[in-house]
C-alpha cells in the first residue's frame, strides 16, 4: 500500500473518531435531558460491546508479545545484552514516572483543585466501591504469583499472566533452538491476535460514539460541572508529559524531531485514547517504535513489558492529582511526607495498574498511603468513578506514549536506533494491512536485529 492511500486512511480515521467523540457527547446529552431511556440503553450496549471486543485480545496478545519479545533479545546479543537493555528500560521507566509525578502534584497544588466543592455521589456508588478489593502492598505482591496457570488465563488477571510470561519467554530464551517450536507458535498467535484487533480498531469511531454517549447520558453536567477541576488537572498534567516532557526528552537525549515522533506515532496514540486500553493498543505501539528506529526484536520486548509497568496517566498523574483533590474535597490538609509517599507509590508501584481495574488499585494504593480514613477514600473514589471513562482516555493516550518513548530513548543510548527507519517517510500502517505490505519485513528484520549493541 502507497504511503499517500496510508494516510489518507489515517486521516479518514481519525476524523471518524472525532466525529464519534461528538456525536456521542451530543447524543448522551440529549439522552439525559430528554430521558430518552431507549437512546441511553444503546449508548451503553454499543460501549460494552465495544469493550468487549477490545479487551478479550489483551490477556493473550500481552503473553505472546511478552513471550517473543524476550526470545527476540537472542538477535541482538547474548545474556549480558539482554541484562542492559532491561536495566535500561527500568531505569528510563522510573525516571519518566518521577517526572510525571511531580507535575501532577505541582498542577494539583497549584490549582488547589477540590477546595470548596460540594459533590455527593450515591449512597449505591459508594457501597458499591467499598465492597471492592483496595489496594493493598502485601496483597498485590502475593497475586501476582498465581496458584493455577489456566484460572490466571481463564479469570483475566493480567498481572498474573504476565509474570507466566516472564518466566515462560525466560525458559525459552534459555534454551535457544530447542524451543523454536513452541516461539513460532507464540509468534503465529501473535500475529493471528494483531490482524483480529486489526478489524476491531476500524470500529473505534462507533465503539467512541457508545463510550462518551454513556458517561454523558449516565451523569449529565449536574454531576460534572463539580468535577471540572479534576478532569482539567488530570488532561493538563497529562499533557505536560506527553506535549512536553516526552518531546524534551526525545530531541536532547533520543536526538529525534518530536514532530516525527508524534507523526508515526498518532494512531497509536489516537487508539489509545478511544479504546482506554494500552493492552489493545500493543500492536500499534510496537510498530510505531519500529517505525521511529527502535530494532524489532527490542521493540518486541519494551512496548508489552511497558503495557503494564510504563504508565506515567495511571500510575503517575493520575493518583497524584486525584488525592489531592480528594483531600481538598474532604478538607483533609496533606503534609509534605504525604507528598514524598505519593511519589514513591508512582515510582515503585505503577505494575499495580496493569489491566482494566489497574487505576482503581493505583488510586487507592496511594490513597491509603497518606493514611485517609476508609470512608473518605470510598467517597472520594465513587466521585471520581462518574468521571473515569473521560479521564482514562487522556491517561491512556499518555501512558502509550510513554510506552513508545522511552524504547527510542534506550535504543539511542545503546547505539541500535536505526536512523534509516527513523528517517523514512512512512506513516505507521494500522495493523489489518495486506500481507504484501510487510513481505519483506523477516528479511529486513533479521538484518537490523544482527546490529551489535553498542556500549
Amino acid at each position: 500500500m502507497s504511503t499517500s492511500t496510508r494516510s489518507r486512511r489515517h486521516t479518514v480515521f481519525g476524523l471518524a473518531v472525532l466525529a464519534g467523540l461528538v456525536l456521542g457527547a451530543l447524543l448522551g446529552f440529549i439522552a439525559k435531558q430528554a430521558e430518552v431511556s431507549w437512546l441511553a440503553t444503546t449508548l451503553s450496549r454499543i460501549g460494552e460491546i465495544f469493550v468487549s471486543l477490545v479487551q478479550f485480545t489483551v490477556i493473550p496478545l500481552v503473553f505472546t508479545a511478552i513471550v517473543v519479545g524476550i526470545t527476540s533479545l537472542r538477535r541482538l546479543g547474548g545474556p549480558r545484552t539482554a541484562a542492559q537493555l532491561g536495566g535500561r528500560t527500568l531505569l528510563w521507566f522510573a525516571i519518566t514516572s518521577l517526572i510525571a509525578v511531580l507535575i501532577g502534584i505541582a498542577v494539583a497544588s497549584i490549582g488547589n483543585i477540590g477546595s470548596g466543592v460540594q459533590v455527593t455521589p450515591s449512597e449505591d456508588a459508594v457501597a458499591n466501591i467499598a465492597e471492592r478489593n483496595p489496594g493493598d502492598w502485601w496483597a498485590f505482591i502475593q497475586s501476582i504469583v498465581p496458584t493455577n496457570v489456566f484460572s490466571a488465563f481463564s479469570e483475566g488477571n493480567i498481572l498474573q499472566v504476565v509474570f507466566i510470561a516472564l518466566l515462560v519467554g525466560g525458559a525459552a530464551y534459555a534454551l535457544g533452538d530447542r524451543a523454536s517450536v513452541f516461539v513460532n507458535f507464540n509468534q503465529s498467535a501473535f500475529d493471528i491476535i494483531q490482524k483480529v484487533l486489526g478489524w476491531i480498531i476500524w470500529l473505534a469511531p462507533v465503539g467512541v460514539l457508545g463510550l462518551l454517549g454513556n458517561a454523558f447520558a449516565s451523569y449529565g453536567n449536574e454531576f460534572w460541572a463539580p468535577l471540572v477541576s479534576l478532569i482539567v488537572a488530570v488532561y493538563l498534567g497529562s499533557a505536560l508529559v506527553l506535549f512536553v516532557v516526552y518531546p524534551v526528552l526525545l530531541r536532547f537525549v533520543g536526538k529525534i524531531n518530536p514532530l516525527t515522533f508524534f507523526r508515526k506515532s498518532w494512531p497509536a496514540l489516537q487508539f489509545a485514547f478511544v479504546s482506554q486500553s494500552s493492552g489493545a493498543t500493543l500492536p500499534l505501539s510496537r510498530q510505531a517504535a519500529v517505525n521511529l528506529g527502535v530494532p524489532r526484536g527490542y521493540a518486541s520486548f519494551a512496548v508489552p513489558l511497558g503495557t503494564t509497568t510504563k504508565m506515567d496517566g495511571c500510575a503517575a498523574v493520575f493518583p497524584a492529582a486525584t488525592t489531592i483533590f480528594i483531600a481538598n474535597l474532604n478538607g483533609i490538609a496533606l503534609s509534605f511526607g504525604d507528598y514524598v509517599l505519593i511519589v514513591l507509590v508512582a515510582v515503585f508501584g505503577s505494575l499495580a495498574t496493569a489491566g482494566t481495574t489497574g487505576w482503581f488499585t493505583m488510586l487507592t494504593l496511594t490513597l491509603a498511603a497518606v493514611n485517609l480514613p476508609a470512608e473518605v477514600i470510598a467517597t472520594g473514589v465513587a466521585t471520581v468513578f462518574a468521571i473515569n471513562p473521560v479521564l482514562d482516555m487522556m491517561r491512556t493516550a499518555t501512558n502509550v506514549a510513554g510506552q513508545i518513548t522511552v524504547p527510542i530513548l534506550v535504543a539511542r543510548s545503546t547505539g541500535t536506533l536505526d536512523e534509516t527507519a527513523l528517517h523514512a517517510p512512512t506513516d505507521l500502517p494500522l495493523i489489518d494491512e495486506d500481507p504484501e505490505d510487510s513481505a519483506d519485513a523477516p528479511a529486513e528484520e533479521s538484518r537490523k536485529d544482527k546490529e551489535p549493541v553498542g556500549a
